[in-house]
């Protein structure tokens, strides 16, 4: 399987990082501050930020109110152009006896994804990924798939959430 995507990022991969923020309007007014660029993509208790220098896409999540507890960093990430190019990394993971867990064809981040999953020794989560589309109508497909915030928002109608809990 050799899918790609017109890629918007120099080189073969960049960054991912994705962090889980309390106030997602404060958040969206700090990043642009700090990339002096605004979001490539705003959604429900969501922000994309596709910065060329650094090479660096920052996904921002809102996650429990001002009052919740929060973890920053929700997971980390490379970008790539290729799903061969997850499949190497997926190859290369397991022959360390790293374990990995795929995702192919999973709606993340609103956008349709090829993936693999692996944790650090500390536990942090990393993916590798390539997006196969970078419209797609929701944030992800089930409760195990992406970026590990809650899968229902306010905005879902019930329905939409019918494989969350």
């Amino acid at each position: 399987m050799n899918e790609t995507r017109p890629a918007e990022f120099s080189g073969e991969s960049r960054i991912h990082i994705g962090l889980a923020v309390k106030n997602l309007d404060q958040s969206v007014d700090f990043y642009q501050n700090l990339f002096g660029q605004s979001p490539v993509k705003m959604r429900p208790n969501y922000a994309k930020f596709s910065v060329a220098q650094p090479p660096i896409n920052l996904a921002i999540n809102a996650v429990g109110g001002d009052t919740a507890p929060i973890h920053p960093v929700s997971h980390f990430g490379i970008e790539v152009k290729s799903t061969d190019t997850v499949i190497e990394t997926a190859d290369r993971l397991r022959q360390a006896g790293v374990a990995t867990e795929e995702q192919n064809h999973v709606s993340c981040c609103y956008a349709v994804q090829n993936k693999v999953w692996a944790a650090d020794p500390d536990g942090n989560q990393w993916e590798v990924y390539v997006v196969l589309d970078d419209d797609a109508a929701q944030h992800h497909s089930s409760a195990e798939d992406c970026c590990t915030v809650d899968c229902c928002s306010d905005e879902e109608s019930p329905a939409d959430c019918a494989d969350c809990n």
